[in-house]
Formats: C-alpha cells, structure tokens, sequence
C-alpha cells in the first residue's frame, strides 16, 4: 500500500503538502512552521497521542497531561543527535503505571521510523 502526498509551492517560501483532502502549510519566513519543525513535532505529537490514549483506554487523569521534547544537537555535526521526551503526569497519577506510560510513548510511529528509517528515492517525472 503506497501513501501519496503532493507538494504544492503557493509562493515566497511557502511549501504546501496536500495529503486526504488536508493542506499542510509550512513557510521559512515564520509565518507558519518550517518542515523541520513539523518534523520534531510529528515525533512529540505522536508520543503524546500514544500517552494520551493510554491513559483514556484506563479511565485514566488526563488533567495536566504533558510532553515536553527537548532537540540536542551535535556540536560536529550541526544535526539533532538526541531527543528526549518528558511526560509530565497529572498529580495523583497511580505510580504503577508510569512504565507503561513510558512504553505507551515508545510505541509513537514516527519513533518506530526513525529506528528503522525508509529508503528515500527522489526521481524525476
């Protein structure tokens, strides 16, 4: 099963994906985020739905729920060469479930894609 987007270029340095009838709108000049940053956030925002969800499935607080994601990069490299995802629990969380929650956030896609990364082919059509 394949999954397409198309990449759209509105104008100044606005580049769109349109993708199920949805425009992700991203543009350098910081009028909306820059693709790196939709990056960083699709690994936050992917964790977070996992912790999220977990803890609904089990009646679960949900109050004050939090990730927090801190981007370490490599001073020889200039690239990212850590992430860290903090959950912060709502108070009175039952302690026995903070290792699930941990394996919840672990579970994120995009984590599972970034330790096994695609192939990436660019052709011309």
């Amino acid at each position: 099963m394949a999954q397409e987007m198309t990449i759209l270029f509105p104008g100044g340095d606005r580049v769109d994906a349109r993708y199920d009838g949805m425009t992700v709108t991203t543009n350098q000049d910081g009028s909306s985020p820059a693709p790196f940053e939709l990056f960083l956030a699709s690994i936050g925002t992917c964790a977070g739905f996992y912790v999220y969800r977990f803890c609904r499935q089990r009646n679960l607080p949900t109050d004050g729920l939090t990730v927090r994601q801190t981007a370490h990069v490599d001073p020889s490299t200039g690239l990212i060469g850590r992430i860290e995802l903090n959950v912060g629990l709502p108070s009175g969380f039952p302690d026995r479930y903070r290792d699930a929650i941990v394996r919840a956030a672990q579970s994120c896609a995009v984590k599972k894609h970034l330790e096994r990364p695609p192939d990436l082919a660019v052709r011309i059509s």
